[in-house]
């Protein structure tokens, strides 16, 4: 999906770069707004990308509760729509007293090919949620189910989540450090930046490695970047 959308060298681009290489990006212009805000990764896969595909969660009330939750529920609806590579973006308005999902909804994710899930609020089943192979960034866990502080709402929205507006369709990257969104008009700008930046990197750690001082070296100087210049001309790889 994502080498038929963006070309190959963007796609595994995508697989590799970190989210804090493309943090550094973005608020090279001024995208701060794409940055979600305290969210730890759960699961076995450390690495997400996909495009979004969003639950809104409205603050409970209990008159509206039983007609919003019963059945095939916004909850339910959002999960079993998904598509292979897609993401669940829960906005639960940063709540973290009430679980937003739980072990078998995210098995059930899973099944379907989701490529994560993505809630500022709790997760239920901590150590289950943690077992699967789908990547999963929440803001806390808690044991509470959602009718605790939550009315399941509405599906494919504009949404706000971890402090950022997210629409479905947008892509998100997650790994350990978190999850950044990127607007589609930049994706391959950013995922090119991002691998120069990451090669300039590694060109820096090893000279720190050989005990080289950082003053000049990071960031670059002039003498130091005529270094690497002619150190990527003798290896391009």
């Amino acid at each position: 999906m994502l080498a038929g959308r963006y070309g190959r060298q963007v796609a595994d681009g995508l697989m590799s770069v970190s989210t804090a290489t493309l943090t550094s990006q973005l608020r090279k212009r001024g995208l701060d707004g794409c940055i979600f805000t305290n969210l730890r990764l759960l699961g076995k896969v450390e690495r997400m990308v996909g495009f979004a595909r969003t639950v809104r969660y409205l603050p409970l009330r209990e008159d509206l509760f039983p007609a919003r939750s019963a059945g095939l529920n916004a909850q339910k609806r959002a999960i079993e729509s998904l598509q292979p590579g897609e993401v669940l973006v829960i906005s639960a308005r940063g709540i973290q007293d009430a679980g937003t999902i739980g072990d078998i909804l995210a098995m059930r994710a899973a099944q379907l090919g989701a490529a994560g899930v993505v809630t500022d609020g709790a997760v239920r089943d901590l150590t289950a949620i943690d077992s699967l192979d789908l990547p999963t960034f929440a803001a806390a866990h808690h044991p509470a189910p959602l009718g605790h502080r939550h009315v399941p709402w509405d599906t494919d929205v504009a949404v706000a989540c971890a402090g950022v507006l997210v629409e479905p369709g947008d892509l998100l990257v997650g790994d350990a450090d978190g999850v950044v969104l990127l607007p589609e008009p930049l994706v391959a700008e950013l995922v090119s930046a991002s691998l120069d930046q990451e090669d300039e990197e590694r060109y820096i750690a090893d000279q720190v490695r050989s005990g080289a001082s950082i003053d000049g070296l990071y960031p670059l100087n002039a003498e130091w970047r005529a270094r690497y210049e002619a150190a990527r001309e003798r290896d391009p790889s």
